[in-house]
């Protein structure tokens, strides 16, 4: 292998052909995975373009090819969401580094959900689509297949289409939760929900209803509270339950943020989490344990999550059997 030319400002498949003494359109077939390239001479060209500080000129390619070598992550970035952003765009991340793919991030609040998804389709943005948020009827999914965008979505619909998804089981989550609860004695449960509109709603609901009922339990209805709701909110909300007669004694939440708000407000009344009340919360970033150990977690895995919606997007556009880019994570203690 050729000595690295370090006075060159920018590698260039020429480059790579002079390090490794190969044609450039072995270099650039090797680059591409071509099956027709040994794997040897795959590898040597890799190395080289990775000591080289090699990166494919994205308009060029895209002039030739049409492709964009871009993976939109269409995010809504309002809300709690403590570790999630960031532990699905490490996982995201983690798979694309062995791709030709890059990862731009596209947030949106509440607007339509449909416009950055248009956006990134009208002006051909990306190559694949990765979208949060998933409703059970979701436009975007319609809109994505009419238009022959590949797609993954973090969550399931409830339209019978068949699509890439990632989920987590928000049905055995809920179902769990009450049952740990009942198991400390817990009679009254209260359900701190995922937002109205949301698929993963519908399961947990169905999840905490199931358990509720076959245990013989009972459900303290929170109107108009869920973990969308204000934290300061929600702590107002928790403090005046307590001067009510049979109060809630066990809480089911879905979010690390609302669980901090609740703890927060139950201790400023001199309530302690284990003596008068337990909190079931999903634990989505190692800071709950440090915030208090006493509160019954149940993990939630955003980086895997992040992991497998980047090859269920990769295996979109590669067009592999859809069936086998559908997944769902099971909670963890």
């Amino acid at each position: 292998m050729s000595k690295i030319d370090e006075t060159s400002p920018r590698a260039t498949l020429r480059t790579l052909a002079q390090i490794t003494g190969l044609g450039v359109s072995t270099v650039s077939q090797a680059l591409r995975d071509n099956p027709e390239i040994a794997e040897e001479t795959k590898r040597r060209v890799k190395l080289a373009a990775q000591q080289a500080g090699y990166r494919p000129d994205r308009a060029g390619v895209r002039l030739r090819t049409g492709k964009t070598n871009v993976i939109s992550l269409i995010l809504n970035t309002e809300g709690p969401n403590m570790g999630l952003v960031e532990q699905l765009v490490f996982g995201i991340s983690e798979v694309l580094s062995g791709s030709p793919y890059h990862l731009v991030v596209t947030p949106f609040g509440h607007d339509d959900p449909m416009t950055p998804v248009r956006y990134v389709v009208e002006n051909r943005l990306a190559d694949g689509v990765i979208i949060s948020r998933t409703m059970p009827d979701d436009q975007r999914v319609n809109y994505l297949i009419e238009n022959h965008m590949p797609f993954a979505t973090h969550g399931r619909t409830h339209t019978g289409i068949e699509h890439p998804y990632h989920d987590y089981d928000n049905e055995i989550y809920a179902r769990v939760a009450v049952e740990k609860l009942a198991a400390r004695g817990r009679k009254n449960i209260m359900h701190i929900q995922p937002p109205p509109g949301l698929s993963y709603r519908d399961h947990a609901l169905l999840g905490f209803s199931e358990a509720i009922q076959r245990l013989g339990l009972q459900e303290y209805r929170a109107k108009n509270l869920n973990i969308d709701t204000e934290l300061q909110e929600v702590r107002s909300f928790v403090q005046a339950l307590r001067k009510i007669v049979n109060p809630p004694d066990g809480y089911v939440s879905h979010s690390e943020l609302s669980t901090m708000a609740m703890v927060a407000a139950l201790e400023e009344i001199g309530q302690t989490a284990s003596d008068e009340f337990d909190i079931v919360t999903k634990q989505c970033s190692p800071y709950m344990a440090w915030f208090r150990p006493s509160l019954i977690m149940i993990n939630e895995d955003h980086r895997h999550a992040g992991r497998a919606l980047a090859k269920a997007v990769l295996g979109a556009i590669a067009g592999d059997d859809v069936k086998t880019l559908q997944s769902i994570a099971g909670p963890t203690s």
